[in-house]
């Protein structure tokens, strides 16, 4: 899955989709090296406008809530008992029980783009026991960044959904990140869900938050895999979360097998 994300986007760079540009320098918040989705910190995402003929960059809350949670102490609850950071391209339309899905509304209506530099995962390896040499229950966690070759940002596909807490009449957008089934490379480093994010590229990011598309190519669009020989992936330190800059290499030597893809 996808729950920690980075959006340190330099303020020399543009937000460029079509002939489109934002300037960087427009975002004070595209400054988060690491935001966990189990935080309380808004993520960008592009929207587009009423028209459709342009888009803005925005702040929402990771973890889309229901609208039919009353308040925001039962959102909390929703949202920890769910998980709904992400949303699975399988369930998209129908849950998994063959019912209406939570997210088919938003995945007709509220389609967007969460902003990426780069995302966290962790490898699993599982030890065997040194006295009775079987395999330990519990594995030891590597945690890895995972970004786009020669890309200073990218885009992966997101829903989002309004709500509003009934008693205090706070209104927020809340959104979800579209998830589709691992390639080679996340695979190995995301290999206890086997799981990474929908990346799209500029023309299928378009069409996904601009065009009026079928359920048939809102399905294709979101099992998109990003080629695994265009994204690169590197060690970083066990609490890159608390360092200056999380996504510097660490290296585990002997403790980490070396990853068993071709690149």
């Amino acid at each position: 899955m996808c729950y920690y994300n980075g959006q340190k986007v330099s303020r020399s760079e543009f937000i460029r989709m079509k002939d489109l540009e934002r300037a960087v320098a427009n975002y004070d918040f595209l400054d988060e090296g690491v935001i966990s989705g189990f935080a309380d910190k808004k993520i960008a995402v592009l929207i587009p406008t009423a028209d459709k003929s342009n888009f803005d960059i925005v702040q929402m809350e990771w973890g889309i809530i229901a609208p039919f949670i009353p308040n925001r102490q039962e959102a909390n609850i929703f949202k920890r008992k769910f998980t709904t950071l992400n949303a699975k391209v399988e369930n998209l339309f129908t849950n998994e029980a063959g019912k209406k899905s939570m997210w088919a509304d938003a995945i007709k209506k509220r389609r967007c783009l969460v902003l990426s530099t780069g995302f966290f995962e962790w490898r699993h390896i599982y030890r065997n026991h040194a006295k009775t040499g079987l395999p330990l229950k519990t594995p030891d966690k590597f945690p890895y960044y995972i970004n786009v070759k020669d890309a200073p940002y990218f885009y992966m596909a997101g829903i989002y959904q309004g709500w509003t807490d009934r008693e205090t009449g706070e209104h927020v957008n809340t959104v979800a990140v579209i998830t589709t089934k691992a390639n080679s490379l996340m695979e190995q480093v995301h290999n206890s869900k086997k799981r990474m994010p929908t990346i799209l590229r500029d023309d299928l990011a378009w069409e996904w938050m601009m065009e009026d598309i079928s359920e048939d190519r809102i399905t294709e669009i979101a099992s998109t895999q990003y080629p695994a020989n265009e994204m690169e992936v590197c060690t970083i330190a066990p609490q890159f979360q608390a360092q200056l800059d999380p996504t510097e290499p660490h290296d585990y030597g002997a403790e980490l097998p070396a990853l068993e893809i071709a690149l």
